[in-house]
This record gives C-alpha cells, structure tokens and sequence, in this order.
C-alpha cells in the first residue's frame, strides 16, 4: 500500500537559527539549511505526505512514545541554548491515523510504543529545525518520535524502526519520509569556552571516529557500524544515545542494509560536536 521514499540523518543544530540573525554569526550554518532545503526538495519530488522525525532532543524514561497530534503550533525557546534559538514561531499539521499505525506495529513487534494525539505535547527543536527549513508552506504533515531514550535496548529501537517500516508499506495508504534527527559525536564544549568550538570539534578523537563512521557509510559497510554502535555512542557521546540512528537503520535492514550514504552537507563542527546531513538510499 504505502512507501517509504527517504530516509536520511540529518543535522538540527541551533546555530542554524543564529545563522538567519543579523549579527555576528550571519550565515555560518548556511551549508546545513540549503542540506535541508534539498532534501525537503527531494521529498517533495518524491510525492511524500508525511515526514516521521526521531527527534533526540524529545527525552523519554519509560516506553516509545509517538506525538501525532493532529496539529502543531506555538513560539518557540530552547531551555537548552534559550540564547540560541528564541521565539521561533512554527506552525505544522499532524498526521493522528499514521502515528496510531506505527505505534500499533512497534507493539505487535515486542516494543510497546504509545501515540498521543488528544495531547498538549509540543515539539522539539530536533523536529522543528529541520521543519523550519524543509516545511516552511506546512507540505508535509508532521510526526514526532521520542528518540531520547535514556533506559532503553539500541536492538529495541531497531525492532521499532524495522516495524515502523512494516506498518508504511503494509498499512498505510501514502508516501512516508523518515528522519534521524541527531549528531554523530556530541560532546558540548566545556563551558566557558563554548565560543572558541562554534565551528570546530571537541576533540581530534572525537572528530577522526566520525570521519572514520561517515566513511563507513558511503562505503556501505553497515555491518561494521552497527557491530560498534553501543560503543561508538556511548565513547562518543551519541547524542540521545543515538537511538534515532538505530531507529533509522532498523527501518533500512539493520546490519543486512546495503545502501551507500550521499552526503548533502558535509561533516562540520559545531559547538564541539559532529554534524552532517546524509541520505541513504531506500
């Protein structure tokens, strides 16, 4: 019945919404919003109705969790960086019968998951960053996965991708995107000298494992990376413990996935963690 049309691992970095700011920063996360721009293009283009975010910035203690409320609006600031992003206005349509599909496979699946669509739940910046810059004329309806899983299994989030995929082509009557919305390492700088890191790595270690995992990717060895994931996120400091990648990866066949990645922005630093902007092929 339905697709699965794209899937990429995308970047959501505040300082995307400092780069639109006259001042200082102007333009310094110019790379990263024309990489959204694009693969919102590409989504278009590809006919998709709903884009599905694992949004690590949405932290969760108990079970999956899925915001598929049927629409979305409100003035957001961070209470992370409320300096960086602040009064950021969004606007977005909800897709309440997808969300209730997803939930419903992730449990029948092993992985019990709950959509809430009668909800005040808001959003969070790792879904409306890319939003913003993907979604501006409200296209795509909008749903939100919980992707900060502080007591969670990596191979749990795997098994809720693999069904969420299941549940698009089996049971759903539309075309489907779906995003991890993290970094790859994501050690902050230390504060006090968060300035001198805004466009670099925390450490030379840190930033040679990302080259090393990106490279991974475009050559398509995904059973090296997911062999090392627990570790690499948990050395590096995977940002949400990198579960919207497990998320993604399960969606895409886990450790038997073949794809190459495309980058459409290239690795860069940012507030001493790694970001990019990635598609992998379908």
């Amino acid at each position: 019945m339905g697709k699965l049309a794209l899937a990429a691992k995308i970047t959501h970095v505040p300082s995307m919404y400092l780069s639109e700011l006259d001042g200082p920063h102007k333009g310094c996360r110019q790379a990263a919003i024309d990489g959204h721009k694009e693969i919102g293009r590409r989504c278009r283009e590809l006919g998709v109705d709903t884009i599905v975010v694992f949004d690590t910035h949405w932290l969760v203690n108990s079970g999956y969790h899925i915001n598929s409320a049927p629409h979305f609006e409100g003035v957001y600031t961070s209470n992370e960086l409320p300096h960086f992003i602040k009064n950021m206005p969004y606007e977005y349509h909800g897709n309440p019968q997808l969300g209730r599909l997803l939930a419903e496979a992730a449990t029948a699946a092993g992985v019990h998951t709950r959509a809430h669509d009668a909800t005040t739940l808001a959003l969070e910046y790792g879904t409306l960053v890319p939003m913003r810059y993907m979604n501006a004329d409200q296209h795509f309806k909008v749903v939100s996965v919980s992707a900060l899983c502080t007591v969670h299994n990596l191979q749990d989030s795997a098994t809720l991708g693999a069904a969420f995929r299941r549940a698009i082509e089996e049971q759903y009557d539309g075309t489907v995107a779906i995003f991890a919305s993290g970094s790859l390492s994501h050690r902050f700088a230390q504060n006090g000298v968060a300035e001198q890191y805004l466009h670099k790595v925390w450490s030379p270690f840190l930033e040679t494992i990302d080259h090393e995992v990106v490279d991974m990717w475009q050559r398509g060895d995904w059973k090296t990376f997911c062999a090392m994931l627990p570790e690499y996120a948990d050395k590096c400091h995977g940002e949400g413990f990198m579960h919207d990648t497990a998320m993604l990866l399960g969606a895409l066949g886990w450790d038997e996935y073949a794809g190459k990645a495309e980058v459409v922005t290239p690795y860069f630093g940012s507030s001493g963690t790694g970001q990019i902007n990635v598609i992998l092929p379908v």
